[in-house]
């Protein structure tokens, strides 16, 4: 039985996973994941794929935020810059999908060296500011380059078609978003433990401690804004192709403080509690109209009609219970079970 996380050597302090009960629940997780598609009917589906979707975009911001700990409330920016590359060289130009995939991470991330360079020396609130101005200015020159965007009017996309594979179907695409969402899983795993990664951990723990260390903190700083961006740019392209047409009114502030209270609720730097957080804000507005539809027709119709509104509501009584009861997310819940569990029955 494991009893702690002592690491004798270096190679087990930088490995992925060193325990093999992960690796069997993470496959058997993966497996469940695939079988998915042929259990679950279309709304079910429809909620999976809005997970792994909105995964991809929260483990990219967790590059930013959670590793760095420069708060972004310009996430949806990136987003939306995303999905219209996607459209504009895929559905305007008729390039391959994979072109349009690689321009929906690319554009993004040349788009995040104009917000990233002039903020290197801000932090905190005022980082955060200057994230959410980009967002604004973003969604406004979308909507003035009508000769490429067709501004308000938005753009059509239609499911791609990869190398003779069609992704039409809910459950063809359900795979890809898998696809996705499994890879970007394990690249932002091994950036965490990487060089690049503990250099984003010193900057976030203590900035002015890595520059003594030797820590390029402009460079590191930008390298988190461009790869952050990135990532979100292909979870913007996944969320385009999802609703079959991408438009300004598609992405709204509240993805971005949707992806926040993620990271709040799952706890912020940990992959896994990206996924947790991500199961727990997509499900919760769901879930909450399951409950309170058992005792009135009328509160269903409430979450029918109002659905932003409370989600936003809904969002904000999440957030300040985690941060009251437990600021280190549903990840700390995790743990503490663990080493409860671990040391039982010694616990006390």
């Amino acid at each position: 039985m494991r009893t702690g996380d002592f690491k004798q050597t270096y190679g087990e302090l930088v490995t992925l996973v060193d325990s093999p009960p992960v690796w069997l629940w993470s496959a058997l997780l993966v497996a469940s994941l695939i079988a998915a598609p042929f259990v679950l009917n279309s709304y079910a589906l429809s909620f999976l794929m809005i997970v792994l979707i909105t995964l991809v975009g929260t483990l990219g911001l967790n590059i930013l935020t959670g590793y760095t700990g420069l708060i972004s409330l310009g996430h949806v920016g990136f987003l939306v810059t995303g999905a219209y590359a996607y459209a504009v060289l895929v559905s305007k130009y008729h390039m391959h999908p994979l072109v349009g995939f690689l321009g929906a991470g690319v554009v993004p991330a040349l788009a995040s060296l104009i917000v990233g360079a002039p903020s290197l020396r801000l932090k905190g609130l005022y980082l955060a500011i200057t994230t959410l101005a980009f967002s604004f200015i973003i969604n406004s020159v979308i909507l003035e380059a009508r000769w490429l965007t067709n501004g308000a009017r938005g753009i059509s996309v239609q499911r791609p078609e990869i190398f003779g594979l069609s992704f039409e179907s809910d459950a063809a695409f359900t795979y890809l978003c898998l696809g996705f969402a499994v890879l970007t899983l394990f690249a932002t795993l091994n950036i965490r433990r990487s060089r690049v990664g503990r250099a984003f951990v010193a900057i976030r723990d203590n900035d002015t401690a890595a520059r003594v260390m030797g820590i390029n903190l402009r460079a590191y700083k930008l390298f988190a804004f461009v790869t952050s961006a990135f990532i979100t740019g292909l979870s913007g392209a996944l969320y385009g192709i999802y609703l079959s047409f991408v438009s300004v009114e598609g992405f709204p502030f509240l993805l971005s403080i949707e992806a926040l209270a993620i990271l709040i609720v799952g706890g912020l730097g940990s992959a896994l509690g990206a996924v947790l957080g991500t199961i727990l804000i997509v499900l919760l507005p769901e879930a909450t109209r399951m409950v309170f539809s058992l005792f009135s027709a009328q509160i269903d119709s409430v979450f029918t009609t109002g659905a932003q509104e409370l989600k936003s509501m809904l969002y904000g009584v999440v957030i300040i219970l985690f941060l009251r009861y437990q600021p280190r997310g549903l990840v700390g819940t995790w743990h503490d079970i663990r080493r409860m569990w671990v040391n039982w029955p010694l616990r006390y």
